[in-house]
């Protein structure tokens, strides 16, 4: 059996992580390493992913100006959500499609949880409406210290958007709820979820194969070495 005989079977596999952690990047590496294995994908980002989600992102992350409540940031989120969820996750894993996605629900705790300090027990409601109760078969958490991350951004050059001008007590207060949620110490439910922690420190090559050998383990059926 080649690579590109193996059994389709649909995988949810989230990239999470502060801001500078290379998210993005791992997606990209990842999504080429399955095109090479024969995995049928897609690579997708949130909130976006969809026309209404891409709308709703350049109102949360490229308005500045706009001065909005934690609780009407969480609902935006939630909007876009829901659309992916309805016009991309579930499709595509009815198809037998993995769906890698660029953030999701965990990010959502961190950041408007922790970060913005909502109650989580009532962001975890939201969510759970919002997604129907879909979660990831997967979270693989990015963890770098958020000052490193901050300094990646700089020597990137990349523009801040609206949340990541937040400031470095916001930053560090989201680092310190994913590593919460990641331990099971969140109170929020989610001791169930499978979050699976990474050191994103060095090259990004050596992230990948961290990575790539976590999915390989988890998901032999799906991304490991095709029998015949």
């Amino acid at each position: 059996m080649t690579g590109r005989d193996r059994p389709r079977r649909g995988r949810f596999i989230v990239l999470e992580g502060g801001e500078g952690s290379g998210k993005t990047t791992q997606a990209t590496l990842l999504s080429g390493w399955m095109e090479a294995s024969g995995v049928s994908h897609i690579v997708a980002r949130e909130p976006g992913g969809t026309v209404l989600g891409e709308a709703i992102r350049s109102v949360l992350l490229d308005r500045p100006e706009l001065e909005m409540p934690a609780e009407s940031e969480l609902f935006l989120m939630l909007a876009a959500r829901a659309a992916f969820v309805h016009d991309v996750v579930r499709p595509a894993l009815n198809e037998g499609t993995v769906v890698l996605a660029d953030r999701f629900s965990l990010s959502t705790l961190a950041y408007q949880g922790y970060g913005r300090g909502l109650d989580l027990d009532g962001v975890r409601r939201c969510l759970e409406f919002a997604t129907g109760g879909l979660e990831p078969d997967l979270y693989v958490l990015l963890e770098l210290d958020p000052e490193e991350g901050a300094r990646r951004q700089r020597h990137g050059g990349k523009d801040h958007d609206r949340i990541e001008r937040a400031g470095p007590d916001f930053l560090r207060r989201v680092h310190e709820g994913y590593m919460a949620l990641a331990e099971g110490k969140s109170g929020a439910g989610l001791a169930e979820l499978g979050i699976r922690v990474v050191d994103a420190r060095g090259a990004a090559e050596d992230v990948h194969v961290r990575i790539r050998d976590i999915l390989i383990a988890t998901f032999p059926e799906t991304f490991g070495p095709a029998e015949g």
